[in-house]
């Protein structure tokens, strides 16, 4: 399990993370898939229905989703993104 996890957050570090977010807007559980889905310009709802059919038929992307949603911060509402100096 332990594993996974830093191939996971690996995989988000080539991904350029600091520009990764939590969609505020375009949300159904954690804002995830909407956040994916924006920064990399995918159809949102083909992604919900991705990670949801994977869901089902592996624990997978249960487990990417539940990681993901720890990791990401939430893009804030209020147009000014949080910089960490």
């Amino acid at each position: 399990m332990f594993p996974r996890f830093c191939i996971i957050l690996s995989a988000l570090k080539v991904l350029n993370m600091s520009n990764l977010y939590r969609s505020s807007d375009d949300k159904v559980i954690g804002g995830v898939c909407g956040g994916l889905a924006h920064r990399f310009d995918w159809n949102v709802e083909a992604l919900r229905w991705i990670f949801a059919l994977a869901g089902i038929f592996s624990g997978v992307a249960l487990f990417v989703y539940l990681i993901l949603w720890l990791v990401l911060k939430e893009r804030p509402t209020s147009g000014i993104i949080d910089v960490d100096w």
